[in-house]
This record gives structure tokens, C-alpha cells and sequence, in this order.
């Protein structure tokens, strides 16, 4: 995208504008610095100017996961090349909130997509560098969408399993299928030669 421009010319989506103020009392979690006011796209953020970490309401978060144009506008988010060295963390460490100071939980995020994301579940998510960019590219590759039918399936199969034992425990003597039977009697069989080997 070109500087100064408003939209970016392959998707359309609004260009992020940095603002100038401060966001009070909110400090990055991981190097403990003033968070930045940045917009991006039409959606308000916070920004760590030391280690390019970016937190996200909820609200904003659900709105950037469900909005073609929200992830457009994080997919041409360029960080400008930063001009002091940014610190790297590869060691896991729980990072607190920056609105009520509690330690975050750590997921991966879906489940499945492999990028895992500090979360306050009432106020927000902490994203270290490229990581949102890394989960807009997750669910535009449809790893959002297969994931939530993952999921169905596997609620689907537990309600299945449920009605079955549920069927079992009113009614014990319930028909058993062809296979069930085939397999109890071998079962039946196998211990028969057994206590006879032993016995």
C-alpha cells in the first residue's frame, strides 16, 4: 500500500491510520510499555511500540474474524520496519491482562490453528507480532470453517453415543446387532477356553 493512501488498491480495504494519543494505564503485557491508539481499518486497537504486539477487545476481535474487510485491512497491515531492536520471546510466560492486571489464559486459537494467543475472556486477546495476521490467513484459508464443523461432528457423535447408552440403561436386554452379537460370543468363547485351560 502506498503511503497516504486510503484504501489499499488490491482489496479495498481501508487503510490503517496510526493516531498520535496514548491509551492510559494500559501497559503491554510482555515488556510492560505504554499501549498506542492505532486504527485499523475502521476498527480501534492498541499497539506496543517495543515488541509489535497488538490487544483486542472482544468485540473488535469477533468483529476482525467475522468482516472480509477487517481482515483484509490486518492482512495489509505492513509493521514498518521497527528502529530499535524488537524482543523476541520464546519462552512461554503467562502475561497478564492490560485491563485488570489478571493472568491470561493461553489457547490455540480454533483449536487447531497453531497460533497461540494470550486471552482475558472478559476483556480481550494479546496478540504477540504477526500472530493476528497469521490467524486471519487461518481463517481465510478456511481453518475457522473446518474447525467449527470439526466440532459439530464431534457433538453430534457424543449425542449419538449418549442416546445409545441411555437406550442400554432403560432397556438392558435391547436387541444387540448382528456384529455385537458375533463379538460377545466370541468374548463368551475365548473366557470358555480359558477357565477350561486353566481350570
Amino acid at each position: 500500500m502506498f503511503l497516504g493512501s486510503k484504501h489499499c488498491q488490491h482489496c479495498g480495504a481501508a487503510a490503517a491510520v496510526a493516531e498520535v494519543s496514548e491509551a492510559k494505564d494500559r501497559k503491554c503485557p510482555r515488556c510492560r510499555s505504554e499501549l498506542s491508539s492505532v486504527t485499523l481499518g475502521s476498527t480501534a486497537l492498541r499497539e506496543c511500540d517495543q515488541c509489535l504486539g497488538l490487544w483486542l477487545d472482544v468485540a473488535t476481535f469477533e468483529k476482525v474474524c467475522a468482516d472480509r474487510e477487517q481482515q483484509s485491512a490486518v492482512l495489509g497491515l505492513a509493521s514498518p520496519a521497527p528502529t530499535h531492536a524488537v524482543r523476541e520471546t520464546s519462552k512461554v510466560k503467562y502475561v497478564p491482562c492490560p485491563e485488570c492486571a489478571q493472568l491470561m489464559n493461553r489457547i490455540n486459537f480454533a483449536r487447531c490453528s497453531g497460533v497461540i494467543v494470550d486471552v482475558c475472556k472478559g476483556h480481550g486477546t494479546w496478540f504477540d507480532r504477526d500472530e493476528l495476521s497469521r490467524i486471519v490467513a487461518f481463517i481465510r484459508g478456511g481453518g475457522l470453517a473446518a474447525a467449527r464443523d470439526r466440532e459439530k461432528a464431534e457433538i453430534q457423535e457424543a449425542r449419538r453415543q449418549l442416546a445409545a447408552e441411555q437406550t442400554l440403561a432403560d432397556n438392558p436386554m435391547a436387541r444387540l446387532s448382528e456384529d455385537d452379537d458375533r463379538r460377545l460370543t466370541g468374548i463368551a468363547s475365548a473366557r470358555g477356553l480359558l477357565n477350561f485351560l486353566l481350570g
